[in-house]
């Protein structure tokens, strides 16, 4: 699916299952949160942190997904066209960046 089909998807699965969206507040706690699980995640499975006996059925695919579902409810709260958004963000990395990480000794 399209980021556009996405942003969609979500809309409808918003005012249809989930009866309307939290508020701008709640859901950037929300994508905090979800952020902070993936990071929990990482640490345990490719940092020094071990897993807890309750932490062994985590899915970090899942988690990410929360992530996502988040962030494009609030996009799609604020009125941003994330296919736009990112296309402009890329063409800003790249041209800000064309040289810089080429020429990153600590990348080589």
């Amino acid at each position: 699916m399209t980021i556009e089909e996405a942003q969609k998807i979500v809309d409808e699965w918003i005012k249809t299952t989930g009866v309307r969206y939290f508020n701008e507040l709640t859901n950037t706690a929300m994508l905090m949160e979800e952020v902070g699980e993936v990071a929990r995640i990482m640490a345990r499975k490719y940092g020094e942190q071990s897993f807890k006996p309750s932490d062994k059925e985590v899915d970090l695919a899942d988690e990410m997904a929360d992530v996502l579902f988040v962030l494009i409810c609030l996009a799609n709260q604020t009125g941003i066209d994330l296919t736009a958004a990112l296309q402009k963000n890329l063409d800003k990395k790249t041209k800000r960046d064309a040289n810089r990480h080429k020429e990153n000794e600590k990348l080589k």
